[in-house]
């Protein structure tokens, strides 16, 4: 699956006219990713490169959910590997009950009745919120899709 090869945070890319020539990637004769400097990451090589047309990355993608639920076809992520979006699969979205919440500095720990790991939410999670949405790859829990105020019916999701 893709999702075990790329590298978040993901950049949104709005063609898929990408050309490698000489070490440099060119999307609409602008800069993408210059991969003659030294840098392991998309970011450092871009502020190395001594070329002036830099494409704008105006769009980033943080975490899984985002990008499934993100409209776009085309993406370049922190490594510079671009692939565009084919969703084949079918995921199982299942709703648990939310036992506990740890609360931390940037993130929430989430303990999920019938779950035997806890799940990292990115935000702070309100208090009305007791039921969370559940992908699953393999027939285990994988990723957290949404979070919400009363259980919702269980469905599936492309991925």
């Amino acid at each position: 699956m893709i999702y075990d090869k790329i590298h978040f945070p993901l950049f949104v890319v709005h063609t898929d006219e990408i050309h490698l020539v000489d070490g440099i990637l060119w999307i609409e004769n602008q800069v993408l990713d210059d991969t003659n400097m030294k840098g392991k990451t998309l970011g450092i090589r871009r502020l190395q490169s001594p070329m002036k047309s830099i494409y704008p990355l105006k769009y980033m993608l943080g975490d899984i959910p985002s990008y499934l639920q993100h409209q776009g076809k085309y993406y370049i992520d922190s490594l510079g590997y671009f692939f565009t979006k084919h969703k084949k699969y079918k995921s199982p979205l299942k709703y648990y009950k939310i036992l506990r919440v740890d609360k931390h500095d940037t993130v929430s720990t989430l303990w999920i009745k019938d779950c035997p790991y806890p799940f990292t939410l990115k935000r702070p999670l309100p208090k009305s919120h007791t039921w969370v949405g559940i992908l699953h790859r393999d027939n285990a829990p994988w990723e957290i899709y949404n979070v919400s105020e009363n259980k919702e019916k269980d469905s599936w999701r492309k991925v």
